[in-house]
Parts: C-alpha cells; sequence; structure tokens
C-alpha cells in the first residue's frame, strides 16, 4: 500500500506548466487501492492540466494504485507572487475579443430535467448540417453530459500547446467530461467555475466558427453569472416543458439574462407532448401552455415545440440523443435552426409547428 508520504514524494516530480515549479497538492486521500488527490495549478481547464493529469495517473499507477480519483484546483492569489499572477492571466483571449465573428448562443433553462442539453447539442447538430461551423460547452460543469448524449469516444488532442476539441456530426466540442477520471463527480466552489468556463474560451483551438452553443447549467447561479459577464454580445435561448413551475422558473432565467443586457432569441418547448405510433394521439403529459407563457412574458418568440420521443437506434445518422436529419424531430430541429439563423440575421420570423 501506498503511504501518503510516498504519494507526496512522487508529485514533487510534477510541474505546475506554467509557473514550473512542483504542483500544490491540497488533499490526499487513500481507501485500500484507491488514491484520491486534490491538486491545485496555477491554470485549469489547459492542455497543461490534461498532461499533468496523465502524467500523475500514470505515477500513482506505477506505485501500486489501482484506481486513481483526481480533482483540480486553482492556486489562490495567496498562494502566487504577484510575477506569477501576471504569468496566469495575460490577458483577453481571442475568441471573446470584440473583433470575434462567432455568434454566441447560449442555452437556458429555469430547472433540470426539462431536456436543455438534448437541445443544445441538436440544435449544434442541426446548425452544423445546414452547412455553418460550430462549437457547443458543455458548460453545466456539474453536470456534465453531451459527450456521452452525442456518444464521442475520444478525448481532446493536445498541439501546439492547445486543447483541439473533438468533433461529432461537424460539431466541435469541449466538456468537463473530458477533465474528469471514471466519471469522478465535480466539487468546486464557484471562483473555480468561472476559471474553467475562460479556460475553454482561452485554450482551446476552435478554429473559425460561425456559433459557438454554451449549454448553461439550469438556473441562475455562478456560471450563468460567469457567461453573462464575459459575452456581453451573448443571446441566449430558453427551454421549458409545458409544465407551469418550468416555465415560472424559466422566465426568471430569462430575466436574469435581460438584466445582463443579453438578447432573449426566443424559447424552445421540450417534452410538449407524446405522440402515440399506433393510434397518432397525441398525449399532453406536462400540460400545454409554458412556452406561450415564456414568450408572452419576455416579449420573444417561440422558435418551436418539440415532442416527448427517443432517436432511432438504427438510424447510422444518430447517437444516444441525437436525431438524424430525416427522422420527424430531426426536421424540427432544422426547423429550428433555420429560425434561430433568421433571427440572428434580423430576417422575417416564421414560427416552426
Amino acid at each position: 500500500m501506498v503511504s501518503k508520504e510516498q504519494v507526496m514524494e512522487l508529485i514533487k516530480s510534477v510541474e505546475d506548466p506554467i509557473l514550473h515549479k512542483s504542483v500544490l497538492v491540497h488533499e490526499v486521500k487513500i481507501k485500500g487501492s484507491h488514491i484520491s488527490l486534490k491538486v491545485a495549478l496555477s491554470k485549469t481547464g489547459t492542455s497543461e492540466q490534461l498532461e499533468v493529469q496523465q502524467q500523475i495517473v500514470k505515477l500513482l499507477k506505477e506505485a501500486g494504485a489501482e484506481t486513481v480519483g483526481l480533482r483540480f484546483d486553482s492556486l489562490s492569489e495567496e498562494e502566487m507572487t504577484s510575477d506569477e499572477a501576471k504569468k496566469v492571466n495575460p490577458g483577453t483571449p481571442p475568441l471573446l475579443s470584440s473583433e470575434c465573428q462567432t455568434t454566441f448562443l447560449a442555452i437556458a433553462s429555469g430547472k433540470g430535467g426539462v431536456g436543455k442539453s438534448t437541445v443544445s447539442s441538436n440544435l449544434a447538430v442541426a446548425l452544423s448540417r445546414l452547412g455553418y461551423k460550430v462549437g457547443l460547452i458543455d458548460a453545466d460543469i456539474y453536470g456534465f453530459s453531451i459527450p456521452d448524449m452525442m456518444e464521442i469516444k475520444t478525448r481532446p488532442e493536445i498541439i501546439d500547446n492547445k486543447i483541439i476539441p473533438p468533433e461529432r456530426f461537424g460539431v466541435k466540442v469541449m466538456s468537463m467530461a473530458f477533465f474528469s477520471e471514471d466519471n469522478s463527480p465535480v466539487i468546486w466552489r464557484g471562483p473555480m467555475l468561472g476559471k474553467m468556463l475562460n479556460s475553454f474560451f482561452s485554450e482551446v483551438n476552435w478554429g473559425e466558427l460561425d456559433f459557438l452553443l454554451l449549454d448553461l447549467p439550469p438556473g441562475t447561479g455562478d456560471i450563468a453569472l460567469d457567461v453573462h459577464s464575459m459575452l456581453p454580445s451573448s443571446k441566449e435561448i430558453i427551454v421549458t416543458t409545458p409544465h407551469p413551475t418550468a416555465a415560472l422558473v424559466a422566465v426568471r432565467a430569462g430575466k436574469m439574462a435581460q438584466t445582463a443586457n443579453h438578447e432573449i432569441l426566443g424559447v424552445i418547448e421540450n417534452m410538449s407532448y407524446f405522440e402515440s405510433k399506433e393510434t397518432g394521439k397525441k398525449e399532453y403529459i406536462f400540460g400545454r401552455g409554458g412556452g406561450e407563457r415564456i414568450v408572452q412574458e419576455l416579449k420573444t418568440d417561440l422558435f418551436g415545440k418539440l415532442p416527448l420521443a427517443q432517436p432511432d437506434e438504427e438510424d447510422p445518422d444518430t447517437a444516444r440523443s441525437i436525431y438524424g436529419a430525416d427522422h420527424p424531430i430531426g426536421k424540427i430541429y432544422e426547423g429550428i435552426a433555420n429560425s434561430v439563423i433568421a433571427k440572428v440575421k434580423k430576417e422575417q420570423f416564421v414560427e416552426v409547428k
């Protein structure tokens, strides 16, 4: 069994990639052949963090650990000198500069369980199928799920000290899932989440993008606030179900975005109904009117209503939560994507039904 002292000695050989000194270990826990570590870096969510992660896991497994749990903290201001802090934050990343032509689309909801991540990933795929260059950030850092939904099997590559995001269905994707070993939970405080999100903008080589979608966590918490402060020109799409409570809290999320001067592009109502394959009858399981209520209160447009269903597993153009281009729901997403494009370009809006 490896002792804590041995672990600390091994980690001394691992350097912080920016400060070029040994990484700081905040916590070590050993239970049988499992070693759990909390390591502080000068900057998290970078290509170098992936290398540090791989290096630590390799060292500990060679020392006898069967499994390794690894979490990353950011070094606090007190743990860095002023010169070191300047190395860590050199300036504004190009993606956030005023010259950037990418349209940012934040996908928000008031509460969890309304299918926001499903909508985010399918909308991104629909925009790609229409010929646009699309990126997708899984900004729901506690509840990351998009790589699984899109069945992304590869992790990001590192080229010239930049993270190259995996691509699926023509969509480039970044997620906290790529920085988590064995589906471990992320246990971070608010400021850490914001730093990770900022790294997704500054440390990833996105190339040229027409649209960058951000799948936000539900509600009006830290990440939503960070997005509103980082992306003053972001546009927002609200996802809800027809249920009155879902609509009520979605309005709250929309009003927060409006307070930050974000444009609410429109609303997508998910799980609007269930349509029987045998009879064709529609059952309104979650009630009716949620989308219309939000549209009325936020003075925006209803992009469309999506039924409760699952992708066709036999269709090679699908993934776990991605509908094929010829699937009836895939066609609804294509119509919604066209409506989003029209709204962004200030063209005449037509509701998709």
